[in-house]
């Protein structure tokens, strides 16, 4: 359903660069006055993660700043700052990245607020001491609560907060379907930011299967308790096929964590094989035909 584009891959290692020499992939992407504005993932040769920024005016073309705008300086990060997600709160004029701090203490989840997406100061880890990752905010308060997805694995829950930095009343909100019985068997997480449509919130998220290959697929979940799965399609809408996507240094990936709305589509901006960034678009209103057009789970 997703078409990618024929600019692909629209991001690439920059080998002059030794903090992301090796990989650039898993950003974030928000349109914001006139402009797009990207946080991508960065790996030199010793695989340390980094996060870059890049500007651009058409969402395809994009100029990098020369050094990070995040690099590892806690304990908690020593192997790296990793995958993130940017949401912009409209009501605070202020942007929240989330993302993955990965060092011997673990993989946790961690927050950090900017308002000019250049200036990032961390609030720190929100959930300490667990394995947990592939997680994002809400672009909204929901009953006057910051609400975020996070992965306990194998599956997607969501957590409640009032200062971005204590979460409580977590729930799961979708879980992998039974071993045997298709491409979302092993683990599930979130991608971008959520879509807020009339109908609910619409929810790009990935998947892998015994084989380790990674797809994406939508679900729509109810506006004021997101615990509320409306429709979850049993099938997928995005898988790897081509050669950057299936041979990189982790195969069989596409991976997103950004899908703005540009005019009436949705833009996946996608990691191919843990080594490049990817594009591609699909109608808004296609992406809800779909979601809509399965029986309940």
């Amino acid at each position: 359903m997703l078409k990618r584009h024929p600019a692909n891959p629209i991001l690439r290692p920059d080998p002059l660069k030794p903090w992301e020499a090796l990989n650039v992939f898993n950003c974030a992407v928000v349109q914001h006055q006139g402009l797009f504005h990207m946080h991508y993932r960065a790996q030199g040769v010793d695989y340390v993660s980094h996060i870059g920024y890049a500007l651009s005016q058409d969402g395809v073309h994009w100029n990098k700043l020369e050094s990070p705008v995040l690099s590892p300086a806690h304990d908690y990060e020593t192997r790296g700052v990793e995958d993130p997600r940017v949401t912009y709160l409209i009501e605070e004029g202020r942007f929240v990245m989330a993302y993955t701090a990965y060092s011997p203490l673990g993989i946790m989840p961690c927050l950090a607020v900017s308002e000019n997406l250049i200036t990032w100061q961390r609030l720190g880890c929100v959930l300490p001491g667990e394995d947990n990752k592939d997680h994002v905010l809400f672009p909204r308060k929901i009953r006057g609560r910051y609400a975020m997805f996070h992965r306990r694995p194998p599956s997607i829950w969501i957590a409640y907060s009032d200062d971005l930095i204590h979460w409580s009343d977590h729930q799961v909100v979708m879980e992998p379907r039974p071993q045997g019985q298709g491409w979302d068997e092993k683990r599930i997480g979130g991608g971008g930011v959520p879509i807020e449509t009339p109908e609910g919130w619409l929810v790009i998220y990935h998947a892998y299967d015994r084989n380790h290959v990674y797809r994406l697929s939508t679900a729509l979940l109810d506006l004021e308790d997101p615990t509320r799965v409306i429709r979850r399609p049993e099938g997928f809408i995005f898988e790897p096929t081509e050669t950057w996507e299936i041979k990189g240094d982790v195969p069989n990936v596409v991976f997103s964590c950004a899908n703005p709305v540009v005019g009436d589509e949705v833009w996946v901006y996608y990691g191919g094989a843990d080594r490049v960034v990817g594009l591609a678009t699909a109608k808004l209103e296609e992406l809800l035909t779909f979601t809509r057009g399965r029986a309940p789970i």
